[in-house]
This record gives structure tokens, C-alpha cells and sequence, in this order.
């Protein structure tokens, strides 16, 4: 039988993280297991190329969450990275750390020590931004921020100028002193190339010798002995191994995957885990609940000046932007299509709550996944609400760890929710009204003339997911009410946390992978400070 210190399960966002700061000292020897293989990958590395790995299932769990009633009966694809870097692989890039009131939240939650102040202080560790203020004060982390805003499209400076039209302030950086405003934004890519976690943590680690990776292996069972997690089983092809963690096994699957990797191993709410004939190892309720998601509506315009999809759409302006991009990493496809993105308030709003989104390019997304760029210049404006209310849920469908979860978002099923989705889309009118996108708008939807009522109507009919999974094994004040303490450890098991989206107590603003890599780096110090304590022998303490 295998033996190491620590077994991370997944090398995503936060398996990435707490592999390198984990093996960082050469005093413990850890197992890192991730269920795909490689990310050495041209469209992976492509800043512009997550077009292409949206929906390869080489690369991507490719999930449909089950009819949405909140969405009219829609089943939404949600992907989800199967590969060395995990989503950070194949996401838009997007660097946003979420906003203060987001992290005191979590404090209020029960994950107490996770306040703004806290928190803000790891972020400056891991980053480094180029061209960043001085005022902010240097910056030599491992993430690798990148101001991309002189390579973005010319047609984005229209985006901007509409933001000042319609009241809001157009900012430097939504990572600095002010966090409220529209942006140029900030991306995780690095001379051209995307800069993932594995780029930033895990590459670097694979020199030590006390790491080991597998890949292309999927963890099907968390080991259990007496109430302590002493190691996991998983296949690698048609070969089963165990492995022994002498001292903890970190879950960092994600939020769809963790909750189904607890519930397959007999943690989880009891009557489900019967329903599926697993022994129930610990009765926790809160395994799976608590979904929650970002949903954005978007709209498409034709545009009376070029974009992007004078180049990308059309097969010879493909080839042109493919061979530029060979030749000097530069043009279209070095830079991710959210250009320009910020926090704005509502009308109702004390603080910001919502994102806005606008990329100079129009294009479809199919059900399955596939995206279709229109072949004449068009633009698309995207609003999403912020901090969500809605709580859905994740239950294994099987005993097989091969199957499938459920995937139950309950969009919409609030109120508050049902509010916020009518603001997005009047902040969208708002946009689409001023004078500097009415100068560039040739055709579109006419959003002007929409009703409160047409406006949410619209939503449930088109909104779809921003990939923010999260909350599913969420941070808490007792096992009543949540899956893990402050301390990331699951409640009623030793030697068990689970570390990454699907820990955060409530969703934060904006995009997730900077509060996963920030979350991933304080779990590790709380689970080096824990290493005082005796190594297990034998499945005891």
C-alpha cells in the first residue's frame, strides 16, 4: 500500500495550491490524484482558445444540471475542468478577488477568521500584477496578473465610455482600493499564454521529490476507520490502488465532485446514501446542499463598426489570427473575450450587486456546449447578479463514481432573486441606451420597450450559468448547518477537509478563482499548523 503525509484529491484551483505549499518544506511526502491528464494543451494555453475546451469531454466533466423550474424547464450544461489545472484550465481567466463585504459575510456565516481583513492579506502573498500603482505597493506572488487592456479590441473603448454615460466609474482595477466600477480587466495570462494554477504552483512543485502526481485517475472512495479518513481507493484504468495518508486527506474536487466523492464514501445525508445501498459512515445532512451559482443574461448586438467577429468569423480570418498568434503570441486569441467587466449598484442597491460583462464579439452557445461566432461585427452586453439567494443541491444518482451527480441549481426560487434578475436586465437597458453604444448599435433586441415583467420573463427563458459553482460543503457553525468548520475540517470525521468553491459558506461577487487559489493558501497554513500533532499510526491518532 501507497503511504504519503497528505492525499489531495483533485489538482484544480486549490489542489495546485495546497500541493505546492504542502511539499514546499521537503518534510512531507504528498499524493496529488487528478481524474484527467495533461494540460499541455495548445487551446488550453491559447488565451481565447476556451472556445475550444468548453465542451471536450477530454478535458471537461461536460454536466447538465436537471430541468430548472426557475428557468423555465431549461437543463443547463455546466462544464467543469477534468485536467491538470482543474477549471482554471479552461476558464475565461478573469482575475477578481470578489468584494470586502463578501468575506465579513462568511465570517457572519460561522467561518469565523475568514473576514476582508484576513483574507486581503493572503491575496497580496500569492499575486503578482503587472503595471499595478505604486500606491498599492509591490507585488511577487505566484499568480501571474496581467493587464491585457493594450492588446484588447479598439471596439471595448466604446463599453467604457458608456459606462461614464450611464453614471458609472470607469476604474483602473477592481483588485486595488476601489472596488466599484467598470474596468479594462485583469486576467491570469502571462506572455500571451494562459497562466493557470498549475502554471503558477504546481509546475514549480514537480521539482521536489516529495510530490507525487497521478493523473487519469479517479478517486472513487474516501477510506474510513473509526471516524478517521486514513486514505482513499481510486482506478487508474483497469488498475485499483489504495493509499495511505498518515496524516489527512484534503478534498479538492470542486463543487460538484467533492459532495459526491463524500457521499460515495458514506458522509452525507443518511437517507440518500440507503437509497444507494452505502454504508453510512457519518450522517451529515449539509453534504450537497447549499448550491449556489452566478446566472447571467446576455444580449447580442450588430454593430455598425468591426470586432472581433470580422476576424474570427469567417474561416480566413481564422487562419490569419491563428498564424499572428503563432508568429509573436499576439492578437485575438492573447486575450480572453471578457475585456471589460465591473461592480455596479441596482437601483435598489446600498452596495454593489451587479457584474457587468461586455465583450466585443457576438456569438451562441448551443445546449451541449458548442459556440457559434457570428460572421458580421456584433458586440454582447452581460449583466449577473452578484450575490444570489437561491440554494440548490448535489445528490449522487449511484453507487458507481462513474456515474453522473444530480445537479440541482432551484434557480430563482427566492424573491430577492427574482428582484435582482429584473435589475440586471434594466441595468442592461441602461448600457444599451447611452449614446456612445447607440452610435456603434446597426440591430438588436429592442430591451427598451421590456416591462418588469418581460425583463424576468426573458431571464427564466435565456439566463444561463457563469460557472461559479460553489458552497456545496460550505464553511459553518456546527454540522446542523454546514459541512466543515473554520478550520476546513468536516464535522464528525478526523483527518478530513474538503478545500475549494465548494467550502465557501456564500458565493462571492464576481468570478470564484481567485477567492479559491486565496482559500486554498490559508487551508494549507491551518493544516501546517496542525502538523504539531502526532502522525497517525494505524488509523489512530
Amino acid at each position: 500500500m501507497e503511504a504519503y503525509d497528505f492525499i489531495v484529491v483533485g489538482a484544480g484551483s486549490a489542489g495546485c495550491v495546497l500541493a505546492d505549499r504542502l511539499s514546499a518544506s521537503g518534510r512531507h511526502k504528498v499524493l496529488l490524484i487528478e481524474a484527467g491528464g495533461s494540460d499541455r494543451r495548445f487551446w488550453i494555453k491559447v488565451p481565447l482558445g476556451y472556445g475550444k475546451t468548453y465542451d471536450d469531454p477530454s478535458l471537461n466533466w461536460c454536466y447538465t444540471a436537471k430541468p430548472d423550474a426557475g428557468l423555465a424547464n431549461r437543463a443547463a450544461f455546466w462544464p467543469r475542468g477534468r485536467v491538470i489545472g482543474g477549471s482554471s484550465s479552461i476558464n475565461a481567466m478573469a482575475y477578481l478577488q470578489g468584494l470586502p463585504h463578501d468575506f465579513d459575510d462568511w465570517e457572519t456565516a460561522g467561518a469565523t477568521g475568514w473576514n476582508w481583513q484576513s483574507v486581503s492579506a493572503t491575496y497580496s502573498q500569492l499575486e503578482t500584477f503587472e503595471n499595478r500603482c505604486e500606491t498599492e505597493g509591490p507585488s511577487f506572488g505566484q499568480v501571474h496578473v496581467s493587464d491585457v487592456g493594450a492588446r484588447m479590441h479598439p471596439f471595448s473603448a466604446h463599453f467604457l465610455q458608456a459606462a461614464q454615460q450611464a453614471g458609472w466609474p470607469v476604474v483602473d482595477d477592481l483588485n486595488g482600493a476601489i472596488r466599484e466600477g467598470v474596468v479594462r480587466l485583469r486576467c491570469t495570462v502571462k506572455n500571451g499564454r494562459r497562466w493557470s494554477a498549475a502554471d503558477a504552483f504546481l509546475r514549480p512543485a514537480l521539482k521536489r521529490q516529495n510530490l507525487r502526481v497521478v493523473s487519469n485517475a479517479l478517486v472513487e472512495r474516501i477510506v474510513l476507520q473509526n471516524g478517521v479518513a486514513t486514505g482513499v481507493e481510486y482506478s487508474q484504468g483497469t488498475r485499483r490502488v489504495q493509499a495511505m495518508a498518515r496524516r489527512e486527506v484534503i478534498i479538492s474536487a470542486g463543487a460538484i465532485n467533492s459532495p459526491q466523492l463524500l457521499q460515495l464514501s458514506g458522509i452525507g445525508p443518511a437517507e440518500l446514501m440507503q437509497r444507494h445501498g452505502i454504508k453510512v459512515q457519518v450522517n451529515l445532512p449539509q453534504v450537497g446542499q447549499g448550491l449556489q451559482d452566478h446566472l447571467g443574461i446576455s444580449y447580442q448586438f450588430a454593430a455598425t463598426e468591426p470586432t472581433l467577429n470580422n476576424r474570427l468569423g469567417s474561416w480566413p480570418g481564422k487562419i490569419a489570427t491563428g498564424l499572428q498568434y503563432l508568429l509573436t503570441r499576439a492578437g485575438p486569441l492573447s486575450v480572453p473575450i471578457n475585456q471589460v467587466s465591473g461592480f455596479v449598484r441596482s437601483d435598489q442597491g446600498q452596495r454593489a450587486d451587479l457584474q457587468i460583462y461586455c465583450n466585443p464579439m457576438s456569438y451562441a452557445v448551443r445546449a451541449g456546449g458548442k459556440t457559434d461566432v457570428a460572421a458580421n461585427a456584433g458586440f454582447l452586453i452581460c449583466v449577473q447578479p452578484c450575490r444570489p439567494t437561491s440554494r440548490g443541491e448535489v445528490a449522487i444518482t449511484s453507487a458507481d463514481p462513474n456515474a453522473a451527480p444530480d445537479i440541482r441549481p432551484y434557480s430563482l426560487s427566492t424573491n430577492e432573486d427574482c428582484g435582482l434578475a429584473i435589475a440586471a436586465g434594466r441595468a442592461a437597458q441602461k448600457l444599451a441606451d447611452t449614446p456612445a453604444i447607440r452610435s456603434v448599435l446597426r440591430d438588436g433586441p429592442d430591451i427598451a420597450a421590456m416591462s418588469d415583467n418581460d425583463l424576468l420573463a426573458d431571464f427564466q427563458a435565456r439566463a444561463s450559468s457563469i460557472y461559479h459553482a460553489s458552497c456545496t460543503c460550505r464553511m459553518g457553525a456546527s454540522a446542523k448547518s454546514s459541512v466543515l468548520d473554520a478550520r476546513l475540517r468536516v464535522h464528525g470525521v478526523s483527518g478530513l477537509r474538503v478545500i475549494d468553491a465548494s467550502s465557501f459558506p456564500n458565493v462571492t461577487s464576481g468570478n470564484t478563482n481567485a477567492p479559491v487559489m486565496m482559500l486554498a493558501a490559508r487551508g494549507a497554513e491551518m493544516i501546517l499548523q496542525d502538523t504539531a500533532q502526532p502522525i497517525r499510526q494505524g488509523g489512530a491518532v
